[in-house]
């Protein structure tokens, strides 16, 4: 108890004298520098309407010269063409893979000033810790800002199970305010006993002294970085997708050494190959950043330390919608949270060292470990389930250290800035939240590096992105109204689109019902229209991981839906794309992989197949009577033709072909289309044991047993009146 008041004494000390750093800050704040820097701003306006993706290619093809060149699409590479090009300074981007298609989708959605390096800086007294933490909590109110229809607050319960842990967790909290200033977003607050469990019906209740709730902000990440990348487009700068950088290209500079001037590229849609020439070429790629500074010198030492972070989505029956929870002390002393996002339920991250991949996949212990942390928080009556992992993703996290210090040993903590003998300039480390700073702080090196010549300073600091400058909460009232769009797709469209859902809602096809109007769903249980992917194509989508993944965020919200919604998707991208019927196919099966290896889905099917058969001799009879029932030939396993009688028999006339086949898949493990007794039996042992949540299948097998019983009763009542009837008349 003592070394507990001890450790309290000791933060209660450290938080007034970060209060006392922050007031300071706070008062000293250059305020008319900012406000030139809005009015500047404010003139900044985006100059053109969006180029396609042919007219960018052939723009990066006119051979003309670059002040900047950017390698990387996600949100750091995609924030420094926003900063360059708006600075006045002719920009060019490049991206192997897509927007966001490495770490920037895979986060765990927060905006976030990191409360944990706040408690470490208080309780070491590290000065350069809190600053990280005060700049991180300036960019988070920017994003806010910049772009209200992709952002939110959201608060995000503490919950204590110690008494003196209280005003422990209250103090570092209140701190975290404190830092923020005229920044916070909302503040924190405490909670009692009954009014956390009112709050959060599903949180563990015996122990529970009370809860502190504070304040951060959520985004969808993937779009976030899309709408920076196309703010950028907008203003001016050449970007694109899937171009590789191949070589990087050098000249003699004024003092006799070699300087970079360009890169080779090649576009990996077309397989075109030409070189963009450049001032200047920054490398924002994340974890790959040592396989371009070894472009430019194979010799040089490598600073990147990759980190997987992997996150699994539950049903949004998990959670309230608008209160996450957060777990600082797991059993291994990560931190775990649990927050509600795009009504599922987001839960997170681990933190192992990894391989740097461009095809990161979840592992089976690291989805285990999440839900076994779980169930450490929610109540007895929560059935925590591996069969409700609906999806899972791996994300690498570039953990770097710093090339500008002797001691590269160390991990930096905040992102780092170098610029190398031929004025290479990396940016690397950081976090999502900080990308506009990073951005700012990266071509403000490169100008020094490489004597640009900007027209104006950084304006980024509250600039509107894509889609927010006309958008407003109720905004999707309208499209209800005068579209006749569903409720819930119009505020889909708001939320993911802003101002630009009028343009996506006008792509969309009529629905043939006398409501909604148009708008015909890619998936039954999701709100994403068939508009979306004409659109998706118009935001530079060329592939069908493209499109599910990041144009639309269904793989990341459910797998299995996302594999039902895919015939559909790329009927319609063949059709704008125009592709052949084999290229379709190619694209389809790519997409099958990735939603196979990277979204989790083949560790959900695996781990299926492996559960051993654990069912009571009652069940296991009760099983074969339904698969009986089912198999009328008694052929020894279950064919679609049997599936489809057996649905048309209780009124399921309307099932497709392509539904059909999806139900026999679910079950039919060694894939020879057809379900043998065994696969059924596994199957019911999966949901037993909680590793499948559902099966379509085994709903028909049941409602099956249900038909013919009821038949054989009927049949037996109508028998019997018949016999009374006889004898009566005798």
């Amino acid at each position: 108890m003592a070394s507990r008041l001890r450790k309290f004494g000791v933060t209660a000390a450290g938080i007034a004298i970060g209060a006392a750093l922050s007031t300071y800050a706070l008062q000293h704040k250059d305020t008319p520098q900012y406000q030139v820097q809005m009015e500047e701003m404010q003139r900044i306006r985006r100059k053109r309407t969006l180029p396609s993706r042919s007219e960018q290619i052939k723009a990066l093809q006119s051979e003309e010269e670059y002040d900047v060149l950017i390698i990387g699409g996600g949100a750091t590479g995609a924030g420094c063409a926003l900063d360059s090009v708006t600075r006045g300074l002719k920009t060019a981007l490049v991206e192997a893979d897509d927007f966001a298609s490495g770490t920037s989708s895979r986060s765990t959605k927060l905006i976030h000033g990191g409360v944990r390096y706040l408690q470490k800086a208080i309780l070491g007294l590290d000065i350069e810790q809190y600053r990280m933490v005060k700049e991180a909590l300036h960019e988070r109110a920017s994003m806010l800002r910049s772009a209200p229809h992709l952002t939110r607050p959201l608060p995000i319960m503490l919950p204590v199970y110690t008494w003196w842990q209280i005003p422990y967790f209250w103090v570092g909290i209140k701190a975290y305010d404190f830092v923020a200033g005229d920044r916070n977003v909302k503040s924190s607050y405490y909670l009692s006993r009954a009014d956390a469990l009112e709050l959060f019906p599903m949180l563990r209740g015996d122990k529970l002294c009370g809860a502190i709730v504070y304040y951060d902000g959520q985004q969808d990440d993937a779009r976030m970085n899309l709408a920076i990348a196309l703010t950028a487009a907008r203003h001016g700068a050449a970007i694109t997708n899937h171009v590789e950088v191949l070589e990087l290209l050098k000249k003699k500079g004024d003092d006799g050494k070699d300087v970079l001037c360009g890169a080779k590229v090649r576009d990996n849609i077309s397989k075109k190959e030409w070189t963009i020439k450049a001032k200047c070429i920054i490398n924002a790629t994340g974890p790959f950043t040592d396989s371009i500074r070894k472009m430019d010198n194979p010799t040089v030492k490598e600073i990147c330390c990759p980190s997987s972070g992997v996150h699994i989505v539950l049903p949004g029956y998990y959670s309230p919608q608008q209160m996450g929870l957060l777990d600082p002390d797991t059993s291994d002393g990560r931190v775990i949270f649990f927050l509600p996002w795009l009504n599922g339920t987001i839960a997170g991250t681990t933190d192992s060292p990894c391989d740097v991949t461009r095809t990161p996949t979840p592992t089976e212990d690291e989805i285990q470990f999440i839900l076994s942390e779980i169930k450490n928080y929610l109540n007895k009556d929560v059935d925590v389930r591996r069969g409700d992992v609906l999806s899972a993703w791996s994300g690498i996290r570039p953990l770097v250290s710093d090339p500008n210090k002797e001691d590269t040993q160390s991990l930096a903590r905040n992102h780092i800035v170098h610029v190398s003998d031929s004025k290479l300039i990396t940016i690397a480390g950081g976090k999502w939240t900080t990308f506009r700073a990073m951005a700012e702080h990266t071509i403000d090196a490169a100008i020094k590096a490489c004597n640009l010549k900007p027209e104006r300073g950084c304006v980024t600091d509250g600039l509107w992105i894509e889609g927010a400058q006309g958008w407003t909460p109720t905004m999707y009232i309208r499209l209800v109204q005068d579209l006749g769009l569903e409720v819930e797709v119009a505020k889909h469209l708001a939320i993911s689109y802003g101002d630009r859902a009028f343009a996506v809602a006008k792509l969309a096809t009529l629905t043939g019902k006398r409501w909604p109007i148009i708008g015909k769903k890619l998936h039954p249980e999701f709100p994403y229209i068939d508009a979306e992917v004409r659109y998706g194509i118009r935001e530079y989508a060329c592939t069908c991981v493209d499109m599910i993944s990041r144009r639309l965020r269904l793989s990341f919200l459910n797998v299995q839906a996302a594999i039902e919604a895919l015939p559909m998707i790329a009927d319609i991208m063949a059709e704008e794309l125009k592709w052949s019927k084999d290229e379709k196919e190619r694209q389809i099966k790519q997409c099958e992989h990735f939603l196979q290896t990277q979204m989790g889905h083949q560790a959900n099917r695996t781990l299926k197949e492996k559960v051993p058969i654990n069912l009571s001799k009652q069940e296991v009879d009760m099983y074969v009577k339904r698969f009986e029932t089912i198999d009328k030939e008694k052929k020894g396993y279950v064919s679609i033709t049997d599936i489809k009688r057996a649905m048309k028999s209780f009124g399921d006339a309307e099932v497709s072909g392509e539904e059909l086949h999806d139900i026999l898949k679910e079950i039919d493990t060694n894939m020879n289309g057809q379900v043998e007794l065994e696969e059924y039996l596994q199957m019911m042992s999966a949901i037993k044991s909680g590793f499948v949540s559902h099966s379509r299948f085994a709903a028909v097998a049941e409602q099956e047993e249900i038909r013919k019983e009821q038949e054989r009763l009927k049949k037996q009542i109508t028998i019997e009146r018949s016999g009374a009837t006889q004898r009566k008349s005798n």
